[in-house]
């Protein structure tokens, strides 16, 4: 049995602490909400992008440690959000939060916390916690910030234990539109900001499993009217807008969990022939209706530099990613074809069918670390569709 570690002594002022579920404790200082949040603890390796991070609808039920130390020091903005609601459930920094130094800067990190209702703690040693990640898998932890000075490491410990984790957890039905709307909305340039689609040329449906904006922005901007539906529509409801092309979108929680309702849809979308395109869950999930299974990973993949090489070209993208469940490729059946994998470990990375105009990658191809080595994903896509429509024009 693994002995608890030794709680270390509280510093003066502290008002904040992360506990792990195995007992360890990180004292600091609380930056945003005031209030206490329980879920996986995992760590994202990014420089840039911390608010585009936060409202990444794929962080639901986790705890983010940034291992960058200089987080908050831009600002916030209204620009760049990837939902309206954030869904992570606290943040982990190694350094206080700074006045803002950005031209584009409406607002203090620490106001635009609070606005959210995101609880955080500064001054942990970032590099220690994300050690215990990376040689124990992501824990589950109880973060508290208390103004007061008040706080309960028994009943933090308590949490983290109780909390189930996020295998068999479904939290796409959570993060998912109610209904089904138009999204216009196209990428943002300098000098102009997000700019409005004005002619069309092509209908993509967007099944909505936490969709980040960034990608529905990026469907706008090839010209597609883009009707997004709700995780849990109908092969019916999504054919019934008579779509050029479905889209999967990424999101939160275990892709099993998800696929109970979704898997059937998607197979029963394949089998019309119309083109279909993952990301991320997406990914998974297209595997799962294809046979494939999938499992939780230990650390999961979560950054803005990751080496993707593509087997078919030979080629290499540095890629945003953002999971923690990966696609098993062994289950894979035949005519399932690997495009893709990780040249960090190996992972499967993408995947497409023989014979139909469908495929999915595991990473995020509208985000542009590379800065835009993966866009010509969003190109194929419109390929499939341009040429689907030709042959039966």
């Amino acid at each position: 049995m693994t002995e608890t570690p030794a709680t270390p002594p509280r510093p003066p002022g502290a008002t904040a602490a992360l506990v792990l579920a195995d007992g360890r404790v990180f004292w600091g200082q609380g930056i945003g909400a005031a209030g206490i949040r329980v879920g996986e603890v995992c760590f994202n390796t990014s420089i840039t992008g911390y608010q585009e991070i936060m409202t990444d609808p794929s962080y639901a039920g986790q705890i983010i440690t940034f291992t960058f130390p200089h987080i908050g020091n831009t600002g916030a903005n209204a620009e760049d959000v990837e939902t309206t609601t954030p869904a992570a459930r606290g943040l982990v920094i190694r350094t206080d939060i700074t006045q803002p130094s950005n031209w584009r800067a409406l607002q203090g990190f620490d106001t635009w916390l609070k606005s959210n209702d995101l609880v955080g703690i500064a001054g942990v040693d970032t590099r220690a916690l994300t050690r215990r990640i990376r040689d124990g898998g992501a824990p589950n932890g109880a973060i508290c910030h208390a103004p007061d000075g008040n706080i309960d490491l028994d009943d933090l410990l308590g949490r983290a234990r109780a909390w189930p984790g996020l295998e068999g957890m479904d939290l796409a039905i959570e993060v998912t539109t109610r209904q089904s709307y138009d999204w216009t909305e196209t990428r943002w340039q300098l000098g102009r900001g997000y700019g409005q689609l004005a002619t069309t040329t092509r209908h993509v449906v967007a099944v909505d499993y936490g969709a980040k904006r960034n990608i529905l922005r990026t469907l706008a901007e090839h010209g597609c009217k883009v009707t997004v539906v709700p995780a849990t529509a109908t092969s019916e409801e999504i054919l019934r807008h008579q779509p050029d092309g479905v889209f999967l979108s990424n999101g939160p929680g275990d892709p099993a969990a998800t696929g109970a309702y979704a898997v059937p849809v998607i197979q029963q979308l394949i089998e019309t022939g119309v083109p279909v395109f993952g990301i991320c869950l997406g990914h998974q999930l297209l595997s799962l209706a294809l046979g494939g299974k999938t499992a939780k990973m230990a650390l999961g993949h979560r950054g803005a530099n990751h080496p993707v090489k593509d087997l078919e070209t030979g080629k290499v993208e540095i890629t945003s990613q953002n999971h923690g469940f990966r696609v098993e490729p062994e289950s894979l059946p035949d005519g399932v074809v690997v495009t893709h994998v990780s040249l960090f470990d190996g992972t499967n990375e993408g995947i497409r069918l023989t014979g139909k105009p469908v495929f999915s990658v595991q990473y995020h191809p509208e985000a542009s670390p590379g800065p835009q080595d993966s866009h010509y994903l969003f190109e194929r896509f419109m390929r499939l569709i341009d040429q689907k429509a030709t042959r039966h024009g």
